[in-house]
């Protein structure tokens, strides 16, 4: 798979339609990865031309704010506006709700104004628009599918029907959590509670929330966040259920129907 940087469209005087922000669990997570290369076959497919930062990007600052170091995120961000300005940067997408909530709604005050959306709502664009075409039937028809938001891209910004319309389309049978939409239940990892410690207590949030989505007997745990990711995964390995039930994102369910 050829993904071309900005710096390589620059030195060809040309601008892509829009830049992929990879992330840093995009980047370097093993799991995340093939989230990456899912979305980037999609662009692909629906004939999108896009680019990378590659070795430009830095991380966006957000578990730096979130854990309380605002020297960090300002400094990080910084450094980001200044590559994405230099390259004129207008129109972006990410799979990482955190980014997404972070170059939209925090770099703006510090003088980053681009045009982001998250690739759900990419996606669904896509599929409205007859940009990609789905397979009838295919590996997920008739399988239970439950959706878990995720917190920035859920209450922080209040996108809830894109990545279930997104679902829609891949003949699955969507099932809701209890606590969906705006009650959706955290899965742990958000407030850069990734890179700490549990704190005492009865239940891990992640097992909390995964038993909750196999009470519904689900075949398929859909997250749209690298984080939600690794807690679902990890939530359904501790309950032994990892043969059973399966978690992607949503990119990865997409391009198993494509048509080719």
């Amino acid at each position: 798979m050829t993904v071309k940087t900005m710096a390589e469209f620059a030195a060809e005087d040309k601008t892509p339609e829009i830049l992929f922000w990879v992330g840093c669990a995009g980047s370097f997570d093993d799991r995340a990865q093939k989230v990456t290369r899912a979305f980037a076959e999609i662009l692909n497919a629906a004939g999108i031309e896009f680019a990378i930062l590659g070795d430009e990007e830095a991380c966006t600052g957000d578990p730096a704010r979130r854990a309380g170091n605002e020297f960090l995120f300002q400094m990080v961000a910084l450094q980001n506006i200044e590559t994405l300005n230099m390259y004129g940067v207008k129109k972006m997408v990410t799979a990482c709700p955190h980014c997404f909530n972070t170059i939209k709604n925090e770099y703006p005050a510090l003088g980053g104004h681009y045009d982001i959306v998250h690739h759900t709502q990419l996606l669904q664009q896509l599929i409205d628009d007859g940009r990609i075409k789905m397979t009838e039937g295919g590996s997920f028809k008739g399988k239970r599918i439950t959706y878990h938001d995720s917190c920035y891209l859920g209450r922080a910004n209040g996108i809830y029907e894109a990545p279930r319309q997104v679902l829609e389309s891949i003949d699955g049978q969507l099932v809701e959590m209890k606590r969906s939409r705006q009650n959706g239940l955290c899965c742990g990892a958000g407030g850069a509670q990734m890179w700490k410690e549990d704190e005492p207590g009865e239940k891990r949030i992640n097992t909390e929330r995964t038993d909750e989505a196999l009470s519904l007997n689900a075949d398929v745990i859909a997250v749209n966040c690298p984080f939600c990711l690794t807690m679902m995964t990890d939530g359904v390995t501790s309950r032994e259920k990892q043969e059973e039930v399966m978690v992607y994102d949503l990119s990865e369910l997409i391009v198993r129907q494509l048509a080719h």
